[in-house]
């Protein structure tokens, strides 16, 4: 009889622990997610300014500007991690075409508005970048838990799931934008 007891005492712990530990790991992607998501809207809200800034020089490039403009548009319609990524992948192609487009205006390139919100740019894609490997070394620790033995068990009891990698499928797609002032 004691024996039955301990041993569902033991059973009942490690089911708790790792129950709990479940909540830690997708909390942590939930924050990591937030990491991400924070950093995305910079630089969301800092696309229309760039627009208009090379608007007022490139009166000829209104295709580009409008691809610009669409692809970001396109950023707040995603509705997981997935969609996400590829919609924040085409922004980022997007800004590429666009400062590409700059090389032909020497005096934007020159203008102090343009090279500051280039440089905020920058550093914003940096800070996505860092935040995207952050998000998916968690998502990589949620998931090896959700499959190991014996915690995958509880993640089936639990309906625990795996998370997606916020990852770019295209190469092209996966390159930082350059910037040349």
């Amino acid at each position: 009889m004691w024996i039955t007891f301990i041993i569902i005492i033991i059973i009942a712990t490690v089911v708790i622990l790792l129950f709990n530990s479940f909540i830690r790991k997708r909390t942590h992607v939930q924050e990591a997610w937030s990491g991400i998501d924070v950093q995305l809207k910079r630089r969301y809200n800092l696309v229309p300014n760039l627009v208009d800034l090379v608007k007022g020089y490139a009166q000829y490039e209104k295709d580009v500007l409008e691809s610009v403009t669409n692809a970001r548009a396109k950023t707040t319609s995603s509705t997981n991690t997935k969609e996400r990524a590829e919609s924040e992948g085409a922004l980022s192609q997007t800004l590429k075409t666009l400062f590409a487009v700059v090389e032909n205006y020497p005096q934007l390139k020159a203008n102090q508005n343009y090279l500051a919100l280039q440089k905020e740019l920058s550093e914003i894609e940096d800070n996505i970048q860092l935040s995207r490997r952050y998000y998916n070394g968690v998502v990589r620790d949620l998931n090896i838990k959700i499959e190991s033995v014996p915690s995958n068990i509880i993640a089936a009891l639990f309906k625990f799931e795996q998370a997606d990698f916020f990852q770019i499928e295209s190469a092209v797609e996966r390159e930082v934008p350059k910037f040349n002032p």
